[in-house]
């Protein structure tokens, strides 16, 4: 149609009458007259709205279902940051949490032992040095270490010093099959050495063929010449089996080590051997019968009657 007066009138006839017939249609609500042509206007384009819906809903689904799983997508993955976030903060804390116990403990046994200990941290095992059972610790010889220093832990003997360097020193393991530290049995002070035996229990030989051993005594280190390289009494281990030895001069007991050297951490280097032999006070209290032994922080020491320790054999490598 051409743009001339008298189209430009018809267009605004026809919206005046548009605007009429919606005004008589609100005004009759649901008397009104264009209700007829409304319905039948309804009855003719609603199967064309469901045909066009029928195409159209599986576009728009796929689209919501597209927006939906990015918006779950991005909530999984904020939510497993947070669970990664919150599983390395509670591993944090444990960690934490095990060593300041470790250090307790630590601290615990050379209170009662009477020995001056530089605290150090594992920082490698056996495959750095080689074949034998030993451990790398973050203390050197700037920190006042050298050979042949006795190293423990809150449970007992771990091993002594071998090799040193500036920062860092190797720790032979007491359980390495070329360990070697003298011994005394708790109560009736028999004297024996012992030597490791790698995933196996260690083996006491005692001096005293005759001597009264059972299964469940326990033993400390005898100790060395200056406390080198074993200051004396800290704890070694329990006895498990006491093995036959007819006509032998000595006697061989294996023995279970109070320390889980698969699981050293937190260990402390003696720099200062104590002035008296603590004997059998740094071990924790004997288990009443009944109740099972368990490597634990050492209680305070009980008075011991004074006694004159007998000649001190060189107890190691």
């Amino acid at each position: 149609m051409r743009d001339t007066r008298e189209s430009r009138l018809l267009l605004i006839l026809l919206v005046a009458v548009a605007f009429a017939l919606i005004t008589v249609d609100i005004k009759g609500g649901a008397d009104s007259p264009l209700g007829p042509a409304r319905h039948a206007a309804a009855s003719v384009l609603g199967p064309v709205e469901r045909s066009a819906a029928t195409v159209v809903d599986p576009v728009a689904n796929t689209v919501r279902a597209f927006r939906d799983a990015a918006t779950h997508n991005g909530r999984t993955d904020q939510l497993a940051r947070e669970n990664t976030e919150l599983r390395q903060k509670l591993a944090s804390s444990d960690m934490a949490s095990g060593r300041t116990k470790q250090l307790d403990d630590l601290l615990r046994t050379a209170g009662v032992g009477g020995y001056t200990v530089k605290a150090a941290q594992v920082i490698a095992i056996g495959p750095a040095q080689g074949f034998s059972w030993t451990i790398t610790i973050d203390a050197g010889s700037d920190d006042g270490l050298t050979r042949d220093m006795t190293v423990i832990n809150g449970q007992g003997l771990v091993g002594r010093i071998t090799t040193i360097a500036r920062t860092t020193a190797t720790v032979l393991l007491a359980s390495d099959p070329g360990f070697s530290a003298g011994t005394r049995l708790e109560g009736s002070g028999e004297i024996g050495f012992a030597s490791g035996g790698g995933d196996s229990p260690m083996k006491v030989s005692l001096l005293n063929g005759k001597a009264q051993v059972k299964a469940g005594d326990r033993l400390v280190t005898f100790g060395s010449q200056s406390g080198r390289p074993f200051v004396p009494g800290v704890p070694v281990g329990k006895v498990t089996e006491v093995q036959a030895n007819a006509g032998q001069l000595t006697k061989t007991v294996l023995v279970e080590p109070f320390v889980q050297f698969t699981r050293l951490d937190l260990v402390g280097v003696v720099v200062v051997p104590p002035r008296t032999d603590p004997r059998d006070a740094v071990l924790p209290p004997a288990p009443t019968p009944g109740q099972s032994q368990a490597p634990a922080a050492p209680a305070q020491p009980q008075p011991t009657a004074p006694a004159t320790p007998p000649a001190k054999p060189n107890g190691g490598n």
